[in-house]
């Protein structure tokens, strides 16, 4: 049996369920397997509901919006309306969505968001058996700052606790004709009290032991699939032990996402501590592959940064895609299905237009990098002290040289922006430890902007059109930045490189046109290129 290559998660709430006018009809539900139908995708994860409640006909769990009499909030409401009509029509969602993905050939992976907040969090969502046991959550010994990021989580040391979540799985492995079911736990990743993360990690390995040994019962080729924050030391710190999970052989796909961050582009993702770990074992890595930007520039990641966030995946190894949160993009239309189209095939994306650039914290706040983890910290923004050189690193996946040989590059621009740049800064810019001559180079000024798509953030943009001789590698490249010379009458004034992007383009062959009469033009080119 062929094991999902590409796997889409749809978490069946906001493109969908909350979308359409009760009552809703079987026709309309299973819409969101037609919507993804004739794509490469070979699985779609479907998220069961909000994590305490559900959305199917479940008798383990609980339906959202069971226990409410007063609504405030009419789209809870309305997820309410059109499950209940759906369940007594005698189309229970999850079922029917099983019976249409295998309709088109499509596997499906029920998904439970294992982890979520108490009572006070999104209270019309919540269960009775959260609400009746909050002696159960991890802050309930009182010792604990309420502040703490899983104060008001489920803390998994308990049996009830294990057990409630456990009867979900096991209910829709054993009721409903599922291929696999994935256990989501990088959302809100704190299952255990501080103190007793050591014990936590040997219960935690029990339990998915016991989801795995369910998994299979309902067929030995069926999946447990697992989201997992994308450094073990994180994981360990959360009381997940993913590699005594893959040595005893109780998981069969890993999906490392960044630490309880499941919705941005991962362009500069390492999976090598995964890949290393499931080398010799039947277990599976999937990359993942997001969409969502939000930077002053752009909203969506275009079909570019999708292809490069993609190969740089591919380029270590996977053996898998995982597009994640997509389901953002809805409704779907041209643009979606032309990103979807390439994915599975590197040898296709090779020589088309790529979009590389390294992370930057998501707020315009530049005074400082804000930690995300225990490991990980983004490159930018970098303070630029006078004659103090800052060096960033980017990873890229195309080989210029080879597609250059055959005439097949039309261009590559690298793009700087630099917060704080006056015109009379002196700035050097090197590139694999080679200086970038200014004869490459064009300068935008932003000093000043009156308005801007989502923030504003000014500066000077240095945009290089490199020439073969100062061409990145495959692989990692290293750009270093270097203040020589600052007017000494400006008081306080910050210097902060805040962009580091780059753009591979190719042509369709030799002497080949890019587009009609050869305009390349994207909505904010005028800007940046």
């Amino acid at each position: 049996m062929s094991k999902p290559q590409i796997m889409y998660y749809h978490d069946g709430r906001h493109p969908h369920i909350y979308r359409y006018e009760p009552p809703m009809y079987k026709e309309e539900y299973i819409a969101l397997v037609d919507e993804l139908a004739g794509t490469p995708l070979d699985a779609i994860a479907f998220c069961l509901g909000e994590g305490r409640t559900m959305l199917h006909d479940t008798k383990a769990g609980e339906l959202l919006g069971h226990n409410q009499e007063i609504w405030e909030h009419a789209v809870f409401r309305r997820a309410h309306q059109n499950a209940k009509y759906l369940i007594e029509s005698g189309d229970d969602p999850l079922r029917i969505i099983c019976e249409r993905a295998h309709l088109f050939g499509i596997k499906l992976y029920p998904t439970l968001i294992v982890q979520r907040g108490g009572i006070n969090h999104a209270s019309m969502r919540c269960s009775d058996f959260r609400k009746n046991n909050p002696h159960l959550e991890i802050g309930a010994a009182g010792d604990l700052d309420p502040d703490h990021p899983g104060f008001d989580g489920l803390n998994m040391k308990y049996k009830e606790s294990q057990d409630e979540r456990f009867g979900i799985i096991e209910e829709a492995m054993i009721e409903y004709p599922a291929d696999g079911f994935e256990l989501h736990l990088n959302h809100m990743p704190y299952f255990f009290h501080p103190n007793e993360i050591d014990e936590g990690r040997s219960i935690m390995t029990d339990w998915i032991g016991r989801v795995h040994e369910v998994v299979k019962r309902s067929g030995k080729d069926k999946e447990l699939a697992i989201r997992l924050p994308d450094r073990i030391e994180d994981c360990m710190n959360a009381g997940l032990d993913p590699e005594t999970w893959v040595k005893q052989g109780i998981v069969d796909v890993l999906i490392p996402e960044m630490f309880n961050e499941n919705y941005s582009v991962k362009i500069s993702a390492d999976y090598s501590e995964y890949t290393s770990l499931v080398e010799g074992t039947e277990c599976r890595v999937l990359g993942t592959v997001n969409s969502t930007i939000e930077t002053d520039r752009l909203s969506d990641a275009p079909i570019s940064m999708v292809r490069a966030t993609a190969m740089n995946a591919w380029d270590q190894g996977v053996d898998g895609l995982y597009v994640s949160e997509w389901f953002m993009l809805w409704p779907y239309e041209s643009g979606f299905y032309e990103k979807l189209r390439e994915l599975p095939y590197p040898e296709i994306m090779d020589s088309k237009d790529k979009y590389y650039f390294i992370p930057k914290n998501s707020t315009p706040n530049l005074s400082g990098v804000a930690s995300l983890s225990a490991k990980q910290t983004n490159q930018l923004p970098k303070k630029m002290e006078l004659n103090q050189p800052v060096d960033v690193t980017m990873k890229i996946s195309d080989d210029l040289a080879k597609w250059e040989d055959v005439e097949r590059v039309h261009e590559v621009l690298l793009r700087l922006r630099i917060r704080g740049n006056l015109e009379t800064d002196k700035i050097e810019i090197s590139l694999n430890g080679k200086l970038l001559p200014s004869t490459l180079l064009r300068k935008i000024n932003q000093g000043y902007i009156m308005s801007a798509p989502r923030y504003r953030v000014g500066g000077y943009w240095h945009i290089y059109k490199l020439d073969r001789d100062h061409w990145p590698v495959k692989g990692i490249n290293t750009i270093t930045v270097a203040l020589l010379q600052r007017d000494s009458d400006l008081k306080d004034q910050y210097c902060d490189l805040i962009d580091v992007e780059l753009e591979t383009k190719y042509l369709k062959g030799k002497n080949f046109h890019r587009s009609y009469v050869d305009q390349d033009l994207g909505p904010y080119e005028h800007m940046v290129t």
